[in-house]
């Protein structure tokens, strides 16, 4: 009989046996009931979003200008597990992760403070807009995911898009969901493609092109109308909401008629031009690791091809 057996045996003959057996069930009932549950236990994961915006700029010069220099100000902070930057053309988007267990609120408000504390390393002078921080948690990480393709040739990412945005209605009905939206199509847009040689007939500028534009999609207040004692609200409107409306929009008079934009510009209504051209297969490489990657590499269009793109707006 080896040393196993032996062991047992002298425990089936002592008369200790079964008090200890006592002894180790109460200690596990002890602790079931001392050990705290929770159904969803909250665990501390704060991360938030630093977006600088930089209109006009490469994303060579929003890497160089705004995204290095803010990595090297937020790493500083106390509990910070790593901090990364992706650049695009006109915003750089830095992402801080604290480490577990660090309290929202004490995070949020740190990154605040270290914020408004090193606001000096904007570059001033150049455009560089004042930075947006939006914090995330656990609970912003999305649980389901839905992708839409299509076998047919005629149907492309803008129609995608439109059963997308019908789908995302629906779901937002369903009772408990948080956040649902809708990434990775092209986005709607109104085009405005002037012709030179028609605005130059009428005396026009594509500066007053487009402050018009600007101006005739903008809301606001004009007074109010006191009547039967009743006041009667006055509002400028509506918004611009499809490219019929914009191309009747007036620009100017000459000769005692008006000049509508469609008489001096091409309107359309569609996805916008994207900003830069790749191949298929390396594009859909490059949007499902951009987020990963930290400062991902970008072509900016040369002045002669930016003189040549027309003038686009999106809609409202």
């Amino acid at each position: 009989m080896g040393i196993s057996g032996r062991i047992a045996a002298y425990f089936q003959s002592a008369q200790i046996t079964p008090l200890l057996a006592l002894v180790a069930f109460l200690l596990g009932l002890f602790a079931v009931l001392v050990t705290p549950r929770e159904e969803e236990p909250q665990i501390d994961v704060t991360m938030a979003n630093v977006i600088v915006p930089f209109p006009g700029a490469s994303a060579k010069d929003v890497e160089a200008m705004v995204a290095t220099p803010a990595e090297q100000v937020l790493s500083q902070m106390t509990g910070v597990e790593h901090v990364m930057s992706m650049s695009r053309p006109g915003v750089a988007v830095v992402t801080v992760q604290f480490k577990v267990g660090v309290p929202r609120q004490a995070a949020v408000v740190r990154l605040y403070d270290t914020v408004g504390a090193n606001a000096d390393w904007l570059p001033k002078g150049l455009g560089v807009l004042q930075p947006i921080i939006k914090p995330k948690g656990v609970d912003d990480v999305p649980i389901v995911a839905l992708t839409l393709h299509s076998t047919r040739a005629d149907t492309g990412a803008f129609d995608l898009e439109r059963v997308a945005r019908s789908v995302e209605a629906e779901i937002k009905r369903v009772p408990g969901t948080r956040e649902v939206k809708t990434v990775g199509g092209p986005g709607r847009a109104v085009m405005v493609e002037v012709d030179p040689t028609r605005l130059a007939a009428v005396g026009l500028t594509l500066h007053e092109v487009r402050g018009a534009l600007q101006s005739a999609n903008m809301g606001l207040p004009v007074g109010d109308v006191l009547q039967g004692n009743q006041a009667i609200a006055i509002e400028t409107g509506p918004y611009l909401h499809s490219a019929q409306d914009v191309a009747e929009l007036v620009l100017a008079s000459r000769g005692r008629k008006p000049v509508y934009l469609r008489e001096v510009a091409s309107v359309r209504e569609g996805a916008p031009r994207p900003n830069a051209t790749c191949g298929t297969a390396r594009c859909s490489a490059a949007k499902v690791k951009r987020a990963r990657l930290k400062r991902p590499p970008s072509r900016s269009p040369s002045p002669r091809s930016r003189a040549r793109t027309p003038s686009t707006w999106p809609m409202r």
